[in-house]
């Protein structure tokens, strides 16, 4: 049975909603979920709400790192928190997967240095995933890898690639790099760099991809490096909720609106619902040895579920096991610090 550790206390609304989020993915996922964290504040959450923690293991740290601490912090003077304890569980084989709702910085540090880098990986991916008009994209690097290089970014196109054939069951998966026109001349040396080695690689490269394309479907593995990545990211976020607004200002304005409102409500709630972060869960650290989310700051506890849920499709397709036989048939990859 798959046994997702999970981190009880990180996240704006741990422990209560991790709890809650946990107990329904163990009721509806068949799977087994071990928390960290303080176990007594975990039992009296239980005992408060009259939660049953049957299919839950409960694995006590003394602390949280704060999303305002050094990311380092998890490493030396935070070796006890639930995010550290959490990787270390992960590290020696005690699950199969980890998610958090922490520090992004002390999570990357975590699955970095104390879960490990698969073999021949440059740099760990964090990988979200956002709606387009045909369905979902992922976006790697999302802001774990401020400078990176071309080979870095084709390892990114190859793991994107792996997860959105075997998570997301799309065959051949289309990988495009961003950048600031369709051209191959464009952008800097990194992207003119990265264009030819993804040309060569074996992956479905459809060539570069522009910002205000991004929303259309046109790739479905979308390849940068982290600094651009997150701007694209936060852009994204940005415009979905000054559109929702938008449209709600519009659909309340009079009557008229709000009959026609009432009648689009079924297409409305789709739509939201698609880009609701919360119905996909995380974003995936791809390149780590074991599968790791992050789920997102303020995740209640439908994401939370979600978060876990997320991370029990990577385990069951395979995603480590994909990479590292892709990484096994190239010649010459080494490790890299």
């Amino acid at each position: 049975m798959i046994n997702v550790i999970v981190d009880a206390f990180g996240g704006d609304n741990a422990p209560d909603a991790v709890v809650e989020g946990s107990i329904m993915a163990v009721q509806n996922l068949g799977i087994k979920v071990t928390l960290v964290g303080n176990e007594k504040k975990i039992h009296e959450i239980a005992e408060k709400n009259n939660y049953s923690l049957v299919g839950l293991d409960v694995v006590h740290a003394e602390t949280v790192i704060d999303v305002h601490e050094d990311p380092k912090s998890i490493l030396k003077s935070r070796k006890d928190c639930s995010m550290a304890v959490g990787f270390q569980l992960l590290r020696d084989g005690k699950g199969d997967a980890f998610v958090s709702a922490g520090s992004t910085g002390a999570l990357l540090m975590g699955a970095t240095f104390i879960a490990k880098r698969l073999k021949g990986i440059k740099r760990a991916a964090l990988s979200p995933l956002l709606p387009t008009e045909t369905g979902y994209m992922i976006l790697l690097d999302g802001g774990a890898n401020i400078d990176c290089s071309p080979e870095a970014l084709l390892q990114f196109a190859v793991m994107g690639s792996a997860y959105m054939e075997k998570v997301m069951n799309i065959t051949s998966p289309r990988v495009g790099l961003l950048n600031i026109g369709t051209e191959d001349t464009k952008g800097r040396d990194l992207e003119k760099d990265t264009y030819k080695l993804l040309s060569e690689a074996p992956v479905n490269f459809v060539g570069n991809i522009e910002a205000r394309e991004l929303p259309f479907g046109k790739c479905d593995v979308l390849v940068t490096d982290g600094y651009s990545g997150n701007i694209a990211l936060k852009l994204y976020e940005g415009m979905g909720l000054y559109f929702a607004g938008v449209l709600k200002g519009m659909l309340k304005k009079n009557v008229k609106t709000k009959i026609a409102a009432s009648l689009l409500m079924g297409e409305v709630k789709d739509f939201k619902k698609k880009m609701d972060y919360s119905e996909v869960g995380g974003a995936v650290m791809l390149g780590i040895a074991g599968t790791v989310i992050k789920a997102h700051g303020s995740s209640d506890a439908k994401a939370f579920y979600n978060a876990i849920r997320q991370a029990k499709e990577c385990v069951d397709g395979g995603i480590t096991d994909q990479i590292s036989l892709y990484l096994d048939s190239q010649k010459g990859g080494n490790d890299v610090d």
